[in-house]
């Protein structure tokens, strides 16, 4: 077991060092307008590039945080703090206040829509630039966006937040906008969202509410017997049929076969869950004893419905109570699939965790990495062929590549000195 330890670390640790960071230094910063470039063909080139989305922008924020705390420098610094401009200058909406979803490459205004799941990442970015760089505007704008969703988004009556509003904090009415439905996606990003925010800020209130949605998404979000996620839910949460809501991936991303029935759980998601979860846990100081077999459950099912053993990699998406679903192999359910199962190792000392892991991290090192490149390709067919070899899009930056090879490089490493 050492021997695979060290072999997996020193890949994760190569990939990491040699590939990822080198590809978003070089082509990251939109040296024109300022902000993140975020398209990239199969070879690296940039592609045209007509919006900035809310998201995004913000991750690329969040990822030269993490690489100022990992190597501190003013490169890194630099590279945050002129996104955190860009940002503030351009998505931030002076009259209503709370940020834009997306706008043209120059910062004019495209989308004033209030999208929950992109303030979240709006308080995750800032609240750690903050920490790891000591920028006050940081958490002066972190803190501003959750009082925001506090005033307007919370539900105080079955709990949770409203998602998908409009410009002036309405929630969106169309049957498409999502307005009168909740999801586990949103949900568990402001649960991802407010643990950063309690450890930059150590407020009482940011800790009350971020157990309380970890109570939620626990509660409300998860099957219990199946061991699975629940996707979308109506106000009063019962689970209702999934439908592909606007300004959402989902609604977005082209070349995939659609989830059908709707009845679907995310297998990248499931895993996410359990160690976004346990990092909320950790930060709040709060026990795991009871939400352990929530964990189990979620990563029993990923195991035995999601990982392909036989070929390779993780499934998209598979039947809530059973089953894959859509064999394709995208690449953000497999970096957060790795981390997932690490974490679970890590918790149950179960060695099909560790399997799934080097099952799923052989076929992201053959395949789904672009080696001569650096980055990982967005789509593959179950055998490892390519459906969509661009490595950068509106929706595709260092995020979940960076942020998984980040976290791995960590746990191996702890799991080597046990």
């Amino acid at each position: 077991m050492k021997n695979n330890l060290q072999n997996d670390y020193q890949s994760v640790h190569r990939h990491l060092n040699n590939e990822i960071i080198p590809f978003w230094n070089k082509r990251a910063i939109d040296e024109t307008y300022g902000g993140f470039m975020t398209n990239f063909d199969a070879d690296g080139k940039a592609l045209e590039m007509p919006e900035k989305y809310l998201n995004t922008q913000c991750r690329m924020i969040w990822w030269f945080s993490q690489l100022n705390e990992q190597n501190p420098s003013e490169a890194n610094a630099g590279n945050a703090r002129q996104g955190v401009d860009f940002l503030i200058k351009y998505l931030w909406d002076d009259q209503n206040e709370g940020w834009r979803w997306k706008v043209k490459r120059d910062g004019s205004p495209l989308d004033d829509g209030k999208v929950v799941y992109g303030q979240s990442f709006a308080i995750y970015a800032l609240s750690d630039y903050y920490r790891l760089t000591g920028d006050k505007r940081g958490l002066e704008y972190a803190e501003k966006t959750f009082d925001l969703l506090q005033k307007y988004c919370a539900d105080t009556y079955y709990g949770g937040y409203y998602e998908n509003l409009e410009s002036n904090w309405t929630p969106s009415a169309d049957g498409f906008s999502g307005g009168d439905r909740k999801g586990l996606d949103t949900h568990m990003h402001l649960m991802e969202a407010f643990t950063s925010l309690y450890m930059a800020s150590g407020k009482e209130f940011h800790k009350r509410k971020l157990i309380e949605i970890i109570q939620l998404i626990s509660e409300k979000m998860v099957d219990h017997e199946a061991g699975s996620g629940m996707t979308q839910f109506d106000m009063a949460w019962n689970t209702i049929p999934s439908i592909n809501i606007k300004r959402s991936w989902n609604a977005e991303r082209d070349g995939e076969t659609p989830a059908d029935p709707t009845e679907t759980t995310s297998y990248g998601h499931n895993t996410e869950l359990v160690w976004l979860m346990v990092r909320a846990l950790d930060a709040a100081n709060k026990s795991k004893e009871s939400y352990m077999p929530v964990f189990k459950l979620l990563l029993d099912n990923a195991v035995k419905y999601g990982v392909d053993f036989e070929k390779g990699g993780i499934y998209r998406d598979g039947l809530r109570k059973g089953g894959a679903l859509v064999l394709e192999k995208e690449w953000w359910q497999h970096t957060e699939a790795l981390v997932g199962f690490l974490e679970g190792y890590e918790l149950f000392n179960d060695a099909r965790y560790y399997e799934a892991f080097q099952t799923i991290w052989n076929f992201v090192d053959k395949n789904m990495i672009n080696h001569e490149v650096g980055e990982w390709r967005r789509l593959l067919n179950r055998d490892g062929e390519v459906i969509d070899g661009n490595i950068g899009n509106e929706w595709k930056v260092a995020y979940h590549s960076g942020r998984s090879m980040l976290e791995c490089d960590k746990r191996l490493q702890k799991l080597m000195k046990k």
